[in-house]
């Protein structure tokens, strides 16, 4: 149950609320969110609880479909291995061949300092949601400074629905010390200056939950 929203951003405080709900099965595929009862659970308006209902369905979480409202969508691994991994691959390569190529310190600092936060989160309780927030901030901070603002949209469009399936479905879960350990690896590449190297720990490291690897995505070097 929510505590009170605060009164100035609660579009946003309902919106993190189902996010996390639905991230972490507390809300499974197929409930409905009805917004008459998440208003009164929220103890927000019914109107901010639609905007975030629709904004959810942009991102994928959440489906409507006629006469029956709005529920949880559920997320298969067919759909990660064939859309929404090879669509991630393609952008944050990209991003990654930029960052390895010219390795602004700035973003490199940042970097080492996410790092350093998830070796520190690791072997605290409730770890994983923390890991999670921190593995998102690494990537989206590689792809910001790309200076690509297309691949940054799509990359926030794309990243709730990726996040929920990892945090509640994927097959394989790394262990919290694994996490630490591969954006170690990601950042040791990104200041190799190897733009392959780069792109081969990156290929693994998004594929680590597949359990195989996404076919036509597996770079030359390891074929």
């Amino acid at each position: 149950m929510p505590t009170s929203a605060p009164p100035a951003s609660r579009r946003e405080w309902v919106l993190n609320w189902l996010r996390q709900a639905i991230a972490t099965g507390e809300m499974k595929p197929g409930d409905r969110l009805v917004e008459r009862e998440l208003s009164a659970r929220s103890g927000v308006s019914r109107g901010p609880v639609r905007e975030a209902i629709m904004i959810l369905e942009q991102e994928g979480l959440v489906v409507t479909h006629p006469y029956r409202g709005a529920e949880v969508a559920g997320i298969s691994q067919r759909e990660v291995r064939e859309v929404l991994v090879p669509i991630r691959l393609t952008i944050e390569r990209f991003a990654f061949r930029e960052a390895a190529g010219s390795r602004p310190p700035e973003l490199l600092d940042r970097l080492e300092r996410l790092v350093e936060e998830m070796s520190s989160a690791a072997g605290k309780e409730g770890a994983a949601e923390r890991l999670a927030d921190l593995d998102v901030a690494f990537h989206e901070a590689v792809i910001a400074a790309s200076g690509h603002t297309q691949a940054l949209q799509i990359w926030r469009t794309l990243q709730p629905r990726v996040r929920a399936y990892f945090v509640r479905d994927a097959p394989a879960h790394p262990s919290p010390e694994e996490i630490p350990r591969q954006h170690r690896a990601l950042l040791s590449a990104l200041r190799s200056g190897t733009v392959e190297e780069a792109d081969r720990v990156l290929s693994e490291h998004i594929q680590t939950y597949l359990g195989d690897d996404v076919p036509g995505e597996r770079p030359e070097s390891q074929a």
